[in-house]
């Protein structure tokens, strides 16, 4: 039986240029897919009333480690020092599969909850076999669209981040490719999530770009980020070595020269920007404008909630603001005009959706609301105080909306929130992941005390 939704009269922003932006507009949506957005549709279908809200397609998340949800909080004011200290040499040796699992199920309902669609799970949790088996669960279990990057166990910092000679298990991901994705048109789909020269020794970094394109899985790495990994020159190594490709993703990018962003632009590489980590802890600006300058679509993800928020607002903001406020320095510094890659609104919410499917590999699937792609979408109730009077509608997203104005989310033409509030078993998800943090916070405590 065909299941057909029709959302109607919302202000519908397509983020697809054919399809432009319809101030009252349908979608109607078939099975999952999008098969038509026009100002008005007559089709025999479940009608979601629109009005007031505006319609676009579902925000991307190019790269969260989500398995710190069960420790959302306990670094506020970390440096990028203090996180490999306080979290990867503290927290994360002690992570079971059960926290694993709490942490990936609470953390992808908050993306859902707050309008991210679609997830690139950067899963450096893999301590043991079960770790990522575990993960994916619990990214199946939510009913996300999510890219799982299997990534390095972290059971010691001095063995997987300083001159690291410990590759990521190639047997393993070899199992977890061939048990969990046979297909690469799930809801879930795969990638590698490595660590990079300066942080592996070059066999290692070798070893894990071959184990991805042997498996023909997307890899993500971050380069040039705060004060180590920002002097490691890492996009100008694997340029020597030979392994730069249009399969990669280089994450946070602050300290890339011209050499290498050109390098990354050549090699038609992608890039990930996570703002509000960037500029709190110490990476470095967010480079959004030098990527748009090199001809890149640069990505927004949220990083780490152990020391800012999860939702896509905030990324947006704090990249808007801090660009801007770099440039316009800069600009009167030398009595110049502001350049004309100067961020505007509409250009954010194009990096928050449409880029970010570009950067996971998935935007034949997803990033706008066009005709067959699959449906992710996400309503806003523009009726709320902190978004009327509407007058630009990308404005009034980028700009005034927050989780609280996250009325309605579709993935793959399922409903996940419904009239503001999340359909999956919010309670449990909840237990569980405090139920982790106790079981944490004590294990921390008794290796503390040994």
């Amino acid at each position: 039986m065909t299941d057909r939704k029709l959302l109607r009269a919302g202000h519908v922003i397509s983020m697809d240029a054919s399809v432009g932006d319809l101030p009252k507009g349908d979608v109607l949506i078939e099975d999952g897919r999008i098969v038509a957005v026009q100002p008005e549709i007559s089709a025999d279908a479940e009608v979601l009333d629109m009005t007031g809200r505006i319609v676009l397609p579902g925000f991307v998340d190019t790269h969260r480690h989500t398995w710190e949800a069960s420790i959302r909080g306990v670094a506020p004011d970390a440096t990028l020092d203090d996180y490999f200290v306080d979290i990867l040499d503290t927290f994360a040796p002690l992570y079971t599969p059960e926290d694993v699992y709490a942490a990936n199920l609470a953390g992808a309902l908050e993306c859902l909850n707050a309008g991210i669609t679609t997830l690139v799970d950067w899963s450096h949790i893999n301590n043991t076999p079960d770790h990522p088996d575990a993960a994916i669960q619990a990214l199946g279990d939510s009913g996300i669209r999510a890219q799982y990057a299997y990534g390095s166990a972290n059971t010691s910092l001095a063995d997987y981040w300083f001159e690291s000679k410990i590759a990521i298990p190639g047997d393993d991901v070899r199992r977890i490719r061939a048990k969990y994705f046979g297909s690469d048109d799930g809801l879930l789909t795969m990638a590698l999530a490595t660590r990079g020269p300066g942080f592996c020794l070059n066999d290692v970094v070798t070893s894990e770009w071959a184990l991805a394109r042997e498996l023909g899985i997307p890899i993500t790495v971050h380069v040039a980020m705060g004060r180590l990994a920002g002097r490691f020159g890492m996009v100008k190594q694997l340029h020597e070595m030979g392994l730069l490709g249009s399969d990669t993703t280089y994450i946070h990018c602050c300290y890339l020269s011209e050499d290498e962003w050109r390098m990354v632009a050549d090699s038609g590489g992608t890039v990930s920007i996570a703002p509000q980590v960037e500029t709190q802890m110490g990476h470095g600006w967010p480079p959004v404008m030098k990527a748009v300058e090199h001809g890149l679509r640069p990505s927004l993800s949220i990083d780490v909630v152990t020391t800012v928020p999860g939702d896509m607002f905030t990324q947006i903001r704090a990249a808007f603001g801090a660009e801007r406020a770099r440039v316009n320095a800069e600009c009167w510094q030398a009595d110049v005009p502001v350049p004309a890659t100067m961020l505007t609104a509409r250009r954010m919410l194009e990096t928050a959706t449409v880029n970010g499917a570009h950067v996971a590999g998935l935007e034949h699937r997803t990033g706008s609301l066009t005709p067959g792609k699959r449906a992710d979408v996400v309503a806003l109730d523009a009726t709320a105080l902190n978004m009327a009077p509407v007058h630009d509608a990308a404005a009034a997203v980028t700009l005034c909306a927050d989780v609280s104005n996250v009325e309605t989310v579709i993935v793959d033409g399922e409903i996940c929130k419904r009239d503001g509030k999340l359909l999956a078993d919010v309670a449990r998800a909840r237990r569980l992941v405090e139920e982790s943090r106790d079981r944490l916070l004590a294990a921390k405590e008794a290796k503390a005390t040994a």
